[in-house]
């Protein structure tokens, strides 16, 4: 069991930190970015702590700390330390005790909106001025107080404390919900989660200033890193379940439709409808659903046109149920939906299975779930496998994308010519300069994007927003349609222009679109807007990744030629007056 992921052991993390320090920096593949820490209280612990939760996910953070309550000092007036630090995010670790003035018993509703929303105007003042730095931002909402002057009158009347919190954190929100680089650490939310009496401790705080007690810690430095997770696209994008004892109560084969348990007729059977009710949200919102189970297909399939299923065998993009071994399986759902591995969680209640999963797949998530159907959501929904940051149509369509993907696969089988099932897909291209509706979208693609990466760029929402803005880029996405329906956004690439020089900053394209040529009709879309701003020349770039070998002879294949080459790195430039047309036999329709 991992020690850094649910059910945490806080106790043993603190103790342990340094050792589990060591271990983790022995991995490899790490992605480094530079974390600025600006605190209300004392953060050196959370600091620290947070470091392991993020080395556990691959990301090696260099931080920047303020001194003791000096968040406000750093972020509007320090700004020349912030922008020599660059940082990729900023978290502001604030908490109630940094509440500059509650109402006090003689405050009228004019008062009380005067207090509020000065506190606020204080709060969207450290963001303006953090937002200079082209960075994401991370800022606690407000725990609760642990006292209570006027007791449970206390939420309701203007003037106390629970009142005025859950008005601020309410404004919090909204803030959030219009701010594109703003994200909720919620810590109002978590100091319930945990117990206020165990989330703060007035003697650290006389003693050490910490705003919360020791053991929280942990807690909190693991809501910061799924966060931090998301906004790096280190989530992950697919379920995969096992289907006896898992989806529904009994062995489908053994006790047949009417013998399992699924429903509302006993406590075991409304369990498993619970865990089903959560799986099918989590798949409305874009997360692909797989099936993994030893059984016969038909009688698998079955299970789910049980009368009170919940989970239907369409809300699959991949269903298995052989006599083989899961792992193997597992192997082939990746190559089925043709994701990572590493964006794979296994679900399973027998303990051996989930043991031959890690053992042969290390990649793969594989919760410790036990056999309590009760526990199993615990399980996906703390460790924050599939925590968003936002929301889009793509996310939402995801599903659909991967299971109209398997319908060309299949076709593919009839074809003797490759260019025939190209053409027979009827595909067309939207291919134009970005969009500020899109911009969560373009993100969140060249974050998560890996095959199909030439340069293994990562921008956050920030530097998007900033390239979308400026002229001295060219920015264009590409979105793909077929007569199987559309794959949403699918590729970006960005260049930047110096002295009459198109350089390529950025190059990435979804997985679900490899080898439909979509990549020859973006470039024929840049060349022509290069073309038309008078650009005689495009500088390419491959930096070599553990995953993006599928594009090392991209430029080659463009007509690029080879410029410099540093091991597996290399750099390619072409003179555009010599390029001619790739989206051959016009495969792929523009659409205008």
């Amino acid at each position: 069991m991992n020690i850094l992921e649910y059910p945490l052991n806080s106790k043993v993390i603190l103790r342990k930190k340094m050792a589990i320090k060591k271990e983790l920096l022995l991995k490899n593949g790490f992605i480094e970015k530079k974390i600025a820490i600006l605190g209300g209280s004392t953060t050196s612990e959370i600091t620290k702590i947070l470091e392991l939760f993020l080395l556990n996910n691959g990301i090696k953070p260099n931080f920047y700390e303020s001194e003791y309550n000096r968040y406000y000092e750093d972020a509007i007036f320090n700004e020349e330390a912030l922008a020599k630090f660059n940082p990729d995010i900023v978290y502001i670790h604030t908490t109630n005790v940094n509440i500059q003035k509650f109402p006090d018993i003689s405050s009228s509703n004019e008062d009380v909106e005067i207090l509020i929303n000065s506190e606020i105007d204080k709060f969207k003042s450290i963001w303006k001025a953090i937002s200079l730095h082209n960075c994401d931002i991370i800022q606690n909402n407000f725990d609760l107080p642990f006292e209570r002057e006027l007791g449970n009158l206390d939420c309701y009347d203007i003037h106390g404390k629970t009142y005025f919190i859950n008005q601020l954190n309410q404004q919090i929100s909204l803030s959030a919900r219009h701010i594109k680089n703003l994200y909720i650490n919620d810590i109002n939310y978590l100091s319930s989660y945990i117990g206020l009496q165990s989330w703060f401790d007035k003697s650290l705080w006389y003693q050490a200033k910490y705003a919360l007690s020791m053991n929280s810690i942990p807690e909190l430095s693991f809501n910061i890193a799924k966060i931090i997770n998301s906004i790096f696209c280190k989530t992950k994008k697919c379920l995969v379940l096992d289907l006896d004892n898992t989806c529904w109560g009994g062995v489908i084969s053994d006790d047949g439709l009417s013998g399992i348990s699924i429903g509302t007729e006993t406590a075991i059977s409304e369990s498993y409808t619970g865990f089903q009710k959560y799986i099918k949200s989590l798949q409305g919102r874009g997360v692909i659903l797989a099936a993994c189970s030893k059984n016969d297909f038909e009688n698998a399939k079955e299970g789910f046109n049980h009368p009170d299923t919940i989970l239907k065998f369409e809300d699959f993009s991949s269903f298995k149920a052989n006599w083989n071994e899961k792992y193997k399986n597992i192997i082939e759902i990746v190559r089925e939906v043709n994701i990572g591995l590493d964006s794979l969680v296994f679900i399973d209640d027998n303990p051996f299975e989930r043991e031959l999963a890690c053992s042969q797949l290390p990649s793969l998530s594989v919760p410790d779930v036990g056999n309590n159907i009760t526990e199993f959501i615990n399980y996906i929904d703390r460790n924050g496998y599939f925590e968003p940051i936002s929301f889009s149509i793509d996310d939402e369509n995801r599903g659909k994308y991967y299971k109209d993907n398997k319908k060309r696969v299949d076709v593919l089988a009839e074809f003797t010519s490759y260019d025939d099932f190209l053409k027979s897909l009827e595909m067309v291209a939207e291919i134009k300069s970005f969009s500020q509706i899109y911009l969560n979208r373009i993100t969140q693609l060249i974050n998560k994007t890996n095959q199909f990466n030439l340069t293994t760029r990562r921008f956050t929402f920030s530097e998007v927003e900033s390239i979308w803005g400026d002229d001295k880029f060219i920015k264009i996405y590409g979105k793909l349609s077929d007569k199987y329906g559309s794959n949403g956004l699918v590729s970006v690439i960005i260049g930047e222009v110096k002295s009459n020089v198109c350089h390529i900053n950025l190059w990435v394209m979804s997985c679900r679109v490899i080898k439909r040529d979509l990549e020859f009709a973006m470039f024929d879309k840049l060349v022509k807007l290069c073309s038309n701003n008078k650009i005689s020349m495009i500088v390419g770039k491959y930096y070599e990744s553990t995953k993006n070998n599928l594009v090392s002879d991209l430029y080659k294949k463009l007509g690029f030629t080879l410029r410099s080459k540093d091991n597996n790195d290399s750099i390619w430039e072409l003179d555009i007056s010599n390029y001619k047309n790739k989206n051959k036999n016009n495969i792929i329709r523009i659409n205008i």
